[in-house]
């Protein structure tokens, strides 16, 4: 395979593969050489373990969702069986299924550390604690978590994430099936703020590595250096350095864009109470400084103040990928703002291929164990949420010339209901100033949200759902506002396509409903 690439590039040819570029200071995730936002889902974490149950289940569930990608699991145990012996097959067969239905992977690799435990490492390591030691609590009592101070799990899943990645690019590399890869899921420790076995409390008494050093006022080990945040501080550290080691031995292989993602830090609000150690906004700065490979750190989000959690993460610095979020009614709202506001990368609700489902049918956690990991229960209710989803994926898609053009500038504006006391916003364009009303929250309905695009000083492209729109002259000007043209239509590439002409009764409330939909519009001043 190797010759044959080099063969290619003496040739002339130039293989370019998915690859995050700053397009006017934005980064963007380019596939086959064109920009790509991901309309994506994750599937459930066993969906992808049985290639029949794929064909059967999930790709079915997949089709009529204007979806172009998905985030699918890969499982160390299943590439790795046996110490040192790699089986590919259903690496192959995901790939193969992928292509077959015209979408596009986000491979998630479950190796050493899912949710906080390690859960997917091979039987053979599962197996051996005494080589593949586990993190212990103060109390001296070991959890179910292979340790970051456990140097040679590290090397075997940096081994094992190297041949997946160089496999992947033998069979994918022309096709660029698999568009960017999550290193692990949910990093962290669970029910103790670090670790307290022999390893980690020989490193915890020692000096603050000089790598960190820009972020120490003073010289000590981490406790005198981070006091209260030293524990998580310290977790995140190692964390963030075995992630590193990982991701970058997968990338010498094939050069892939890498993320991790988060367990947002969350009510009661101490580490350990959510991931302690993992990429939470709060240890952004040393997973920034420790982990460079990883091109952003994304969140997991079924919290109610989404849009929040959005606004924390797209931040300068830190291209906004959602790999996992929930997936009730108002997901389609907060999908529309973060690709309209936030310029995302991904956006992927868990559990997607329940969302042709009845709600009944849904196979929701016990709410003892949402009590327990402070999960929203509404974040699993899917009623209605397919036609939403799948027409504003549909939107996002039709209106991407559109949004490239205007990205970045002040001509393009979006806007989400962001708690149950948010009535509504207002932009100042550039002859009219625009007052937006959200509709109150309701029952499997989506949450006002909606994108403005300024065409000229008069002309308006609106799009997005339960929100009611005036336009107002500029403060100080003697004249009244009025509707000049009204349009009912779609977007499709790009372009305007008028239907009604809606200049009657119609044009006394300017209006979105429930479903999301796009209105044309001219004003004039008289």
């Amino acid at each position: 395979m190797f010759e044959q690439r080099k063969a290619r590039i003496r040739k002339g040819e130039q293989i370019m593969i998915p690859r995050i570029q700053n397009d006017n200071g934005i980064p963007t995730l380019y596939v086959h050489d064109k920009p790509f936002f991901a309309r994506s889902g994750e599937i459930h974490n066993s969906s992808a373990s049985n290639l029949n149950y794929m064909e059967e289940h999930v790709w079915p569930a997949l089709r009529e969702l204007n979806m172009n990608s998905v985030i699918v699991p890969l499982y160390w145990e299943t590439m790795e069986p046996q110490e040192g012996i790699f089986d590919f097959t259903l690496l192959d067969g995901l790939i193969g299924q992928a292509r077959e239905e015209q979408k596009h992977l986000i491979f998630l690799w479950f190796g050493l550390w899912k949710n906080a435990e390690s859960m997917y490492v091979p039987a053979w390591m599962k197996q051996d604690t005494d080589t593949y030691f586990r993190v212990r609590k103060v109390n001296g009592e070991s959890i179910n978590t292979i340790s970051p101070f456990c140097e040679a799990a590290i090397e075997k899943d940096a081994n094992a994430f190297a041949k997946v990645m160089a496999h992947i690019r033998e069979i994918d590399e022309q096709k660029s099936t698999v568009i960017f890869v999550q290193v692990e899921n949910e990093i962290g420790l669970l029910g103790t703020e670090r670790d307290y076995g022999q390893e980690a409390e020989e490193k915890f008494k020692e000096v603050v590595p000089a790598e960190l050093k820009e972020l120490c006022a003073t010289e000590g080990s981490w406790k005198e250096v981070f006091a209260e945040n030293a524990e998580e501080y310290f977790m995140a550290y190692y964390f963030a350095k075995a992630v590193e080691k990982i991701t970058k031995a997968g990338q010498q292989k094939y050069a892939l864009p890498c993320y991790a993602n988060a367990w947002l830090r969350q009510y009661p609000w101490y580490a350990g109470s959510y991931p302690s150690g993992g990429p939470v906004k709060e240890v952004h700065h040393i997973w920034k400084i420790v982990a460079p490979s990883l091109f952003t750190l994304a969140p997991d989000i079924y919290v109610p103040y989404v849009a929040n959690v959005i606004d924390e993460y797209g931040y300068e610095g830190n291209p906004l990928v959602i790999p996992e979020v929930r997936k009730d009614a108002v997901t389609s709202s907060y999908c529309l703002y973060a690709f309209a506001n936030s310029n995302a990368i991904c956006y992927s609700p868990f559990g997607i291929e329940e969302l042709v489902l009845p709600p009944e049918a849904i196979d929701k956690p016990p709410m003892e164990v949402m009590i327990a990991l402070n999960i929203d229960p509404s974040a699993f209710d899917i009623t209605g949420s397919k036609d939403y989803l799948k027409r504003t994926y549909e939107m996002v898609e039709q209106m991407e010339p559109l949004y490239l053009k205007y990205r970045g500038t002040d001509k393009l504006m979006s806007y989400v209901k962001k708690s149950d006391t948010d009535y509504g916003t207002y932009f100042s364009c550039e002859e009219y100033d625009i007052a937006i009303a959200y509709a109150p929250k309701g029952q499997a309905k989506p949450l006002a949200a909606g994108v403005i695009y300024e065409l000229a000083p008069n002309k308006f492209l609106i799009g997005g759902m339960m929100s009611t729109f005036t336009f107002r002259a500029k403060a100080g000007e003697n004249k009244k506002v009025d509707l000049l043209r009204l349009e009912e239509g779609d977007v499709v590439n790009g372009e305007w396509k008028a239907g009604r002409i809606l200049n009657g009764d119609e044009k006394m409330m300017l209006q979105l409903g429930d479903m999301p939909g796009w209105k044309y519009v001219e004003v004039y001043k008289y």
